[in-house]
């Protein structure tokens, strides 16, 4: 396994709409491997394939506490949402950044594994917001394209300034 580098906002890749997954073979299954160890690494509870510039539809998720929980979706698609949720976000790719977004609190998801079997599921609370947050990436949206102007403005400008100063 290796570790990939994370994208950040704002840079324009991230904005990519991943294609979908047609071959099912070793390089996907290390694809899922490394996209795990970098989202522990980075820490993080979820990482979609285009925020480490690849852009592919896969998701990788962790919402445990200890890690012990590693999810996997190929080719995620929404079947069906219901309620509503607010919750508190952060991204790995706008790191330092967390605000409010309202979501669907629970869904129902078709996705294919590794070896490509088409599977599907429900998930509510933690667990649908994340996955809708990294479905959102492989559609080149961000949680902070749920902002008002004046925040995403704000928050564009400070990571601006941060990776100037970084660099």
């Amino acid at each position: 396994m290796a570790l990939r580098q994370i994208l950040h906002h704002p840079d324009p890749r991230l904005r990519v709409k991943a294609e979908p997954v047609t071959v099912f073979d070793a390089d996907l299954g290390t694809l899922v491997d490394d996209m795990l160890e970098t989202m522990y690494d980075a820490p993080g509870i979820g990482l979609a394939a285009t925020q480490i510039n690849v852009h592919q539809r896969v998701v990788v998720i962790d919402v445990s506490r200890d890690g012990s929980a590693p999810m996997h979706f190929i080719n995620p698609r929404i079947l069906t949402r219901d309620g509503e949720e607010e919750m508190e976000e952060g991204c790995l790719s706008v790191p330092g950044i967390f605000e409010t977004v309202r979501r669907a609190d629970r869904i129902t998801l078709a996705y294919q594994d590794r070896d490509g079997n088409a599977l599907e599921m429900a998930a509510d609370g933690l667990l649908a917001v994340c996955i809708q947050h990294e479905i959102d990436h492989l559609d080149g949206k961000l949680f902070v394209d749920y902002l008002s102007q004046l925040k995403q403005s704000r928050i564009r400008k400070k990571l601006e300034k941060e990776q100037r100063l970084a660099g």
